[in-house]
C-alpha cells in the first residue's frame, strides 16, 4: 500500500495530533467529537492526511489547535500553549487516530463516520498498551460491523415494508427506525413497548431485533 507520507514523519504526526486533542479536550474543555468536526471543517484534517508538512510535523499541537480554531471562525479565548503532555486518554485517542488515518489511507471524515472519537476513547483502558496494528484490527472489525444492515433492518425488508410503512403500522416514530436502523440510537437500549410493537407488526420475535 502507498502511503500519503512516509513512515519518518509518522512519529511527528501521531505527537502532533495526541497533544492536538490533549490540549483541545482538557485545556479548551472542547469535546474530542466537536474538536474532530472542527479539525475536518478547517480543511486541515485534510492536509494532515496528505501529509502537509506544517500540520504533520512543522508546528505543535497546540499550534495546530490554535489554526483550525482559527479557520472555524471559533471565538475562544486560548490560554497559554501546552508544554508538557502526560500520557492521558485523549492524548491516546489523538495519537492512535493519526496512525489509524495513516495506516489505512481513509480520510478522518470517513473514520469519524464509523468510529467517532467517544468510540475510541472507550477503547483506550483495553488498548492503549497494545500495539498500534491491535487498534488498527479492533477499528477494522467495528467499521465493518457497522457497514452491516441491522436485524430490523433485514426483518423490514425482507416482509416488504418500508421505514415509513413500519412507522405508520406500529406507532414508533419514522426518526426512530432510522436511527436504530443507522445505529445512532441502540435497539437494545429501546423501550420495551417500542420493542415489542416492532416486533408485532414484522411478525418475528423482539429477540430478533436485538444486536
Amino acid at each position: 500500500m502507498m502511503y500519503a507520507y512516509d513512515e519518518m514523519y509518522l512519529n511527528d504526526a501521531m505527537t502532533n495530533l495526541g497533544e492536538a486533542f490533549d490540549y483541545a479536550a482538557n485545556v479548551l474543555n472542547i469535546s474530542m467529537d466537536d474538536f474532530l468536526d472542527m479539525f475536518i471543517v478547517s480543511g486541515i484534517a485534510e492536509q494532515f492526511a496528505a501529509g502537509v508538512p506544517k500540520f504533520i510535523s512543522g508546528i505543535s499541537g497546540t499550534e495546530l489547535v490554535w489554526e483550525v480554531l482559527s479557520r472555524t471562525g471559533e471565538n475562544i479565548d486560548l490560554p497559554a500553549p501546552q508544554i508538557e503532555y502526560g500520557y492521558a486518554p485523549e492524548y491516546w485517542c489523538g495519537w492512535i487516530l493519526a496512525f489509524y488515518q495513516w495506516n489505512t489511507g481513509k480520510s478522518f471524515k470517513e473514520i469519524k463516520k464509523y468510529l467517532p472519537m467517544s468510540e475510541i476513547y472507550k477503547l483506550y483502558p483495553t488498548l492503549h498498551e497494545a500495539s498500534e496494528k491491535k487498534f488498527v484490527d479492533t477499528a477494522k472489525s467495528i467499521c465493518a460491523r457497522k457497514k452491516l444492515p441491522t436485524k430490523l433492518q433485514m426483518v423490514r425488508k425482507a416482509i416488504g415494508l418500508s421505514q415509513k410503512e413500519l412507522s405508520e403500522k406500529s406507532g414508533v416514530t419514522l426518526r426512530m427506525i432510522q436511527q436504530y436502523e443507522q445505529r445512532a440510537k441502540d435497539i437494545n437500549k429501546a423501550t420495551a413497548s417500542n420493542l415489542f410493537a416492532l416486533a408485532q407488526t414484522l411478525g418475528c420475535k423482539a429477540e430478533d431485533l436485538l444486536e
